[in-house]
């Protein structure tokens, strides 16, 4: 089996943008108080959203289960309150939720978190727990910027963040570190902002003794981990100059990166530096970059074709990156309950 990591749901019906366009457009109206409202989204609709983009290029690209989460740049956690990203959130996954429910042998589902600029981390345990304890999902995304773009929260490493930890290691889950829309114009969000995060996000990490408080807390970092591999040298030559452990070492049990890198040098310089065991098949396809590569007339997103070009990766190695370590990092995926909303 092919498990791609990273999924998000970028074909989602219009409903869901007029609700989310509606929902925003009302926070400047002190006449109508915030509420959950509906969301009327048909089980059609849902298939077709799905049948002409991710599950098609599911069957032409070769893969079989994509870890599915709502869309990224969508979840823009600077809007609003936390009430507003609350109500936004329970629908975006409720949503997620019907898609897997659907094609429960294509998709499984990881959590948008309720998350709000200044709002402790917390607050976001009462929507983890629901989605993992009654609908089944396997993990989070976590934004470790909230404020998009302008970075007013604490680092990852820091107590802050810790009661959201407690509650994943006691449900087993992990998170993707996982930014969403820029709001600030130096910082392009796919081209730079989530770049941006997801090295800041592993220099946060060695810089830490995260992992000696939560030993088995586990973090995907997504887009090949940004800067991390192309300046790997770097990170291990800051490490021995911090007195920090080994970069492996470091990463061995809780840092993981993803193959979403669109050319076949990056997969190649990716699978050169980082061990195999760290390393989780993706694509993020209908997601940040969508065209044809002129230079070799394919998808560029479609990141399996590059790993299975590798030469110098063995088939036991291919198979933890395409199947077995993703089931590592994400237990609960051979677990997945069958329920309804």
């Amino acid at each position: 089996m092919i498990i791609d990591c990273h999924g998000h749901y970028t074909t989602a019906p219009k409903a869901l943008i007029a609700w989310r366009e509606a929902q925003l457009a009302a926070l400047s109206d002190p006449s109508k108080p915030p509420t959950k409202g509906s969301l009327t989204i048909t089980d059609d609709e849902i298939r077709a959203s799905v049948e002409g983009a991710q599950l098609r290029l599911q069957r032409e690209r070769g893969t079989d289960l994509t870890i599915f989460s709502p869309r990224a740049a969508g979840m823009a956690h600077h809007l609003g309150d936390a009430t507003t990203s609350l109500h936004w959130s329970q629908h975006c996954n409720n949503l997620i939720h019907r898609v897997c429910s659907l094609y429960p042998d294509n998709f499984v589902g990881v959590c948008q978190l309720p998350q709000s600029p200044g709002v402790p981390p917390e607050n976001c345990i009462g929507e983890l727990e629901r989605c993992v304890n009654e609908m089944g999902f396997i993990g989070c995304n976590l934004n470790p910027d909230p404020s998009g773009g302008y970075w007013t929260a604490p680092p990852l490493t820091d107590r802050y963040w810790y009661p959201l930890y407690e509650k994943m290691v006691e449900l087993d889950v992990p998170a993707m570190v996982h930014v969403s829309s820029s709001c600030n114009p130096n910082f392009h969000a796919t081209g730079a902002h989530y770049l941006n995060a997801d090295t800041t996000a592993f220099m946060q990490f060695l810089m830490s003794d995260l992992f000696k408080d939560f030993p088995t807390l586990r973090f995907v970092i997504p887009h090949g981990g940004g800067a991390v591999p192309y300046h790997w040298g770097r990170y291990r030559g800051l490490a021995q100059d911090l007195k920090r452990p080994l970069v492996a070492d470091l990463i061995r049990d809780h840092i993981f990166f993803d193959t979403c890198v669109y050319h076949l040098p990056g997969i190649e310089l990716l699978l050169k530096v980082v061990p195999a065991d760290n390393i989780l098949f993706g694509s993020e396809m209908v997601g940040a970059v969508r065209g044809i590569d002129p230079e070799t007339g394919q998808y560029f997103d479609d990141t399996k074709r590059y790993i299975d070009q590798v030469r110098f990766v063995s088939d036991a190695d291919k198979q933890k990156i395409f199947e077995g370590n993703a089931r590592r990092v994400y237990p609960r995926i051979s677990r997945v309950p069958a329920v309804t909303i």
